[in-house]
Formats: structure tokens, C-alpha cells, sequence
């Protein structure tokens, strides 16, 4: 048991994780950089630690400063939030050995699931459905690349083993393209993840990106929470997100999210996690998944009822599930609109002091941000700043409440995507919902052609 939890992270999640740590009784410690010393989750903590200079390599990836603030402090815990240090296995390792809890799975967990091969290798192993391709790393020899290639068949995908984020990956459509295609990868591998091993898959022409939320303690107990439609994406960055996701047959999302939750048991699986597919002709296809709490947890929050970041602290506790599966019944529909600091269309970062912070309210509508008037973005870090996640009876009263809501949210100083959230929702593809994860690309590439 602990009852000091260490906050590893920055921004929004930071004051989201520090909100239920105070909801279950415990202190927190913020630890920040010198830009965020002024941010107002630094304010609110029961103790903050500056721990070095705006750099994030000098401070919230730089674990033996955060190991010294959390003996400092006398946290009993940490939580990592997402990014950053959250999906460290040898981050997940040094908590454990200083003898303090990861709020997390265990390291073995974490460090199966992100390596991409290993994943979809034990996905596989527990009726997951994955991807066409083989499970294993791809060999040295291009001829024997270009066999595997064949028999999946072109187009092709090569991913990074050790990848994320959208980054670390090539499309091959024909045999021509592989054999510079492979090099390329396996550099841009090495550099970004430190792995230059790479694997390859069927791709996918036009599918939806689906999630499955799950929640595992370690008394054996695993749940899924339901799904979210992640499709909206700009360079695989994820913009608008909902749960449920529209059109799909809920029974076969119930035989996914049943072999999600025995993939988790198979691996031991604890806390959090987020199995995310590939959706295309009713048929699922298993990608990665991520071992955190996600951005867009609060949209599954929002019609379960659950506060998922208070869950993953109480399963660290060593405290059971307090819901079973029985209890889970989604009611109606969540859309959230991710609040990025840069230019709506462009997507230019605009860094600066948001002279002006005016949030929306009323029913149905939620606001995650640690900004206030006067507040800091520094150009140092992510441009996201908050979301806004609006609640209906159904996904038109949802789409409703958002457009007062985004109407009603200003923010100067800075540029941010709201704009681009407002034009959004006057678009009939979108309202309908149920598009691919190239709609926004598309959509992006017509506007700026007939501007």
C-alpha cells in the first residue's frame, strides 16, 4: 500500500491523474521541468519538485531524476500517465528495484507488448484476430523479403518492431518499391526506437481504427469496457475520437473485447490497456496495444461511468476490480475533440501565453486541461491542451451538445485546432460517421484545393 503517488508526466494528464489521486485520499507529488513551474496542477500538489531545465530528455524522460524526487518526497508510487516513461519496460524495472510501485503493468507485460512482433505473436497464440503477415522479425536477405511479400500479397506494409506513433513504417505496393523501401525502414527504426528490426504486413486499404479498453487486477479478474472509434487522424495522430464506435455489430465486438480480456490473462496483464485494431469488410484486425492510460480514455469514462485512472491506482493497491464484467453497460454516446495548440489547418505549433482561456459547461459536457488565462504553452513538448468531451442520449445529441460547446470555447494568445473542430461538424461524412482513418486527409486535401 502506498499513500503517495509520484506524477511522472506533464500537462493535462498530470492534473487528470492528481484529480483521483485526491478523489481516493492520497497526496501527490508533481515533479516539472522549468518551463511548466507555473503550471496549475504544480500548484495544486501537495509537494512539487523541479527536477531540471524545458528539455524533455532532462526531465520527464530522465528517469534517475525522477527515481531521486520520488526518495526525496517519500512517494510509495509512480504514475507514468502516456507518453513519456509510461511504455519504459527498464523504466517499469528501476521503480520496481527502488523498492516503489509502477502504476502500471509489469515490466515482462509491457515489454511483450511493445515489441509489435512479439505482440502479435502472442495475440495470435490467444485468438486474437492480426493482420495477414508472418510473426517474426524480417530476415536479412531482400530475395527472402520479397517471397514473404508475394505471398501476402501488395500492397504491403513494413513496420518498426519497437514503433509507434505513427512513425517507423512504409507502404510497398508492388515488388519495385521493396528493395529501397527496406533499408529505409530498418534505418528509420534504429534511429527513432533504437531496434532496427522490422516486420511486414498486409495493408490495408481503407479500414477504421478501433479500440478496445480494458481493466485487469491481479486477482485474475479482467474486464473490456466497450469500444471507441479512433478513425479521425492526421499522420496517424489521432484528432477526434467516440465511443462506441458507429455501425459495427455489437455481437462481434463482444467476441473481440472476450479474446481481449483472455489475451490480458494470458500474459498476466495489470491495470489499463488498450488492444487497438484495424476495421475493414466486418472484420478486425489486431495492430498493438498500448500498456497506459489512453488520451482518449474519458470518452469510455464518459459512457461507462467508470473513472478508469482511479481503477488503475486501486488495482496497483492490490486491490480487486470493484465492477465485474455484468456491470459494464454502456449508456449512449461520447465524442471527444482533442485541443492542440497550433494552426487549425497548417498545423503549425503556436506556442506562447493563452491571453484568454474561456471553457463551455452544462450537461453532457467535460473539460480536461491544465490551462488557465494567462497559462504557458512552451514550445518544448506536445501541442495538445486540452479536450473537450461532450455526453448524449445518442451520438446526434452528442454532435449537438458539442457544436454549443465549441461555440461557446474561446481561447487568444495562441492558435488551436478549434476551427478545425467547428468545420468538422458542418461536414455530412462526419456527422454520419463510420469513416476510414484517410477521411481527414482527404478531407484536409479538397479544402486546401478549392481555397
Amino acid at each position: 500500500m502506498f499513500d503517495t503517488i509520484l506524477i511522472a508526466n506533464r500537462g493535462e494528464i498530470a492534473l487528470r491523474i492528481q484529480r483521483a489521486c485526491r478523489a481516493l485520499g492520497l497526496k501527490t507529488v508533481v515533479i516539472h521541468s522549468e518551463a511548466d513551474r507555473d503550471a496549475r496542477y504544480v500548484q495544486l500538489a501537495d509537494q512539487a519538485l523541479c527536477i531540471g531545465p524545458a528539455p524533455a530528455g532532462r526531465t520527464y524522460l530522465n528517469s534517475a531524476a525522477i527515481l531521486l524526487a520520488a526518495e526525496v518526497s517519500g512517494a510509495g508510487a509512480i504514475h507514468p500517465g502516456y507518453g513519456f516513461l509510461s511504455e519504459n519496460a527498464a523504466f517499469a524495472d528501476k521503480v520496481a528495484a527502488a523498492g516503489l510501485t509502477f502504476i502500471g503493468p509489469p515490466a515482462d507485460c509491457i515489454r511483450t507488448m511493445g515489441d509489435k512482433v512479439a505482440a502479435k505473436r502472442a495475440m495470435r497464440g490467444a485468438g486474437v484476430p492480426c493482420v495477414p503477415g508472418p510473426d517474426g522479425a524480417l530476415p536479412d536477405e531482400a530475395n527472402d523479403v520479397a517471397d514473404i511479400a508475394r505471398e501476402i500479397g501488395y500492397p504491403v506494409i513494413i513496420k518498426a518492431a519497437g514503433g509507434g506513433g505513427g512513425r517507423g513504417m512504409r507502404i510497398v505496393r508492388q515488388e519495385s518499391e521493396l528493395a529501397e523501401a527496406l533499408p529505409l525502414t530498418r534505418e528509420e527504426a534504429r534511429q527513432a526506437f533504437g531496434n532496427p528490426d522490422v516486420y511486414i504486413e498486409k495493408f490495408l486499404e481503407n479500414p477504421r481504427h478501433i479500440e478496445i479498453q480494458v481493466l485487469c487486477d491481479s486477482h485474475g479478474n479482467a474486464i473490456w469496457l466497450g469500444d471507441r472509434d479512433c478513425s479521425l487522424q492526421r499522420r496517424n495522430q489521432k484528432v477526434v475520437e467516440e465511443a462506441p464506435a458507429p455501425g459495427i455489430d455489437r455481437a462481434l465486438l463482444q467476441r473481440v473485447g472476450e479474446t481481449c480480456v483472455e489475451a490480458c490473462r494470458r500474459i498476466g496483464y495489470r491495470g489499463a490497456g488498450t488492444f487497438e485494431f484495424l476495421y475493414e469488410e466486418n472484420a478486425f484486425f489486431f495492430i498493438e496495444m498500448n500498456t497506459r492510460i489512453q488520451v482518449e480514455h474519458p470518452v469510455t469514462e464518459a459512457v461507462t461511468g467508470i473513472d478508469i485512472v482511479k481503477e488503475q491506482i486501486r488495482v496497483a493497491q492490490g486491490e480487486r476490480l470493484s465492477f465485474s464484467q455484468r456491470d459494464i453497460a454502456p449508456r449512449g454516446h461520447a465524442i471527444e475533440f482533442r485541443i492542440n495548440a497550433e494552426n487549425p489547418f497548417t498545423f503549425a505549433p503556436s506556442p506562447g501565453v493563452a491571453t484568454c482561456w474561456d471553457v463551455p459547461g452544462g450537461i453532457g459536457v467535460r473539460v480536461d486541461s491544465h490551462m488557465v488565462a494567462g497559462g504557458s504553452v512552451p514550445r518544448y513538448y506536445d501541442s495538445l491542451i486540452g479536450k473537450l468531451i461532450v455526453h448524449g442520449g445518442d451520438r446526434a445529441e452528442a454532435l449537438s451538445r458539442a457544436r454549443v460547446a465549441l461555440s461557446e470555447m474561446r481561447v487568444e494568445g495562441i492558435d488551436t485546432n478549434l476551427p478545425l473542430h467547428k468545420a468538422l461538424l458542418d461536414d455530412p461524412v462526419f456527422r454520419q460517421g463510420g469513416y476510414a482513418i484517410h477521411y481527414l486527409e482527404h478531407w484536409l486535401r479538397d479544402r486546401a484545393e478549392a481555397a
